[in-house]
């Protein structure tokens, strides 16, 4: 038995009855944020795995291209050939709040000379496989930067979720024993007492009636 170190008296027993009540539906409602933190964890693990492989498929892809492309040209041909880029990308990172974790999101801009347009030199002295990669690179980039969104989230969900969990543990298993053990502990202490304060009225009544009516 988990008894806390308190007075059994009847206004220590009130305060605990009503710290119960609290730890009860603070468990409850512990309990269901960890469930709906777990739903959303579970739903964005599922997407980051598809992400994940269609994101790789493409830099690889994109990796290729590269390769080949560096195989016929110049390194001092790349070079110049990818000197200026023909987009300019801002980043705006705002934040949403998911069951008060306050996770990222990525919001890229692209901006360019001319709307559409990615190759920043010409064609005449690069490969295709040059613009191939350029290509296989620009339109893998949302999805890049949504990975990276998801992740991060994933990463302040499970941080959450484990503290969540430690904090329903605590009261399921801790907290609210002791509240019940000491609430039973004092109710016996005050029936105990009462008990006692019976005893001794009737003691003293017997004496005063053998007091009044001299009888034994």
């Amino acid at each position: 038995m988990a008894v806390m170190n308190v007075n059994p008296t009847r206004m220590e027993l009130t305060n605990l009855k009503r710290k119960l009540v609290t730890a009860r539906r603070g468990h409850k409602l512990l309990k269901d944020k960890r469930d709906e933190l777990m739903r959303r964890f579970l739903e964005l693990v599922r997407e980051n795995k598809a992400l994940r492989l269609e994101v790789e498929a493409g830099i690889k892809q994109a990796n290729t291209h590269m390769a080949l492309a560096r195989s016929v040209m110049s390194d001092e041909a790349l070079s110049v050939a990818l000197m200026m880029p023909a987009q300019k990308m801002e980043l705006d990172v705002t934040e949403k709040n998911i069951m008060s974790v306050i996770v990222p999101q990525f919001r890229a801009e692209v901006k360019a000379a001319k709307d559409g347009e990615i190759y920043s030199y010409g064609y005449a002295f690069t490969s295709c496989d040059l613009d191939d990669a350029v290509l296989a690179l620009s339109e893998i980039m949302p999805e890049l930067l949504r990975l990276a969104e998801i992740e991060k989230t994933c990463q302040l969900l499970a941080a959450e979720i484990e503290k969540t969990r430690r904090r329903v543990n605590a009261l399921e298993h801790v907290m609210i024993p002791q509240y019940e053990d000491t609430i039973k502990y004092i109710t016996m202490k005050l029936d105990e007492n009462e008990r006692s304060s019976t005893t001794r009225l009737m003691k003293i009544k017997d004496m005063m009636l053998q007091e009044a009516h001299h009888y034994q």
